[in-house]
């Protein structure tokens, strides 16, 4: 990764520079188990300039093998008090430094903690508790990878 990082100066919010990324796998990454199309692309993009974890329980047990390929470290994270294993992790890569994505309830503590979290509401659909915690709530993850990769989308919606 190098010195490469998301920096962006957006008024109001404050300074944002970005060393993490960590994505919740089901829901997020992919549906069913399988990875939504288009993800696996922006993912090697964003790997550039950001370290990628993606943090799971691991429900369909396609994981590992789906990520294998994929420039990015996974963690199989015990299904009992996820959302604070996930909030733990985050806070472990500094929090200031890290940028999250999620969509379900077990995401929120992680979101909360995140410099930005940013919640995706696809065909799982997303909790309100999520939605809540999140800085940003985006259609899909498409659409948040898209802006993470071309940060000064976010200035629109993050300004004051």
């Amino acid at each position: 990764m190098g010195n490469a990082m998301l920096k962006l100066d957006i008024p109001g919010f404050g300074a944002l520079r970005i060393d993490h990324l960590v994505l919740d796998f089901n829901g997020t990454l992919a549906v069913d188990g399988g990875l939504i199309p288009g993800v696996a692309r922006r993912i090697r993009l964003l790997s550039r300039t950001l370290a990628l974890h993606v943090l799971t329980a691991d429900t369909f047990g396609t994981a590992r093998a789906t990520l294998a390929n994929l420039p990015c470290t996974v963690s199989i994270l015990p299904a009992e008090r996820q959302d604070r294993a996930k909030a733990a992790y985050v806070k472990r890569l500094g929090a200031a430094r890290t940028a999250c994505v999620g969509n379900g309830r077990n995401d929120c503590l992680m979101l909360k903690a995140a410099a930005l979290g940013v919640a995706v509401l696809q065909q799982e659909g997303a909790s309100r508790e999520a939605v809540a915690a999140a800085d940003l709530v985006m259609p899909g993850i498409v659409d948040a990878l898209d802006a993470l990769h071309h940060p000064l989308r976010l200035i629109a919606s993050l300004r004051s």
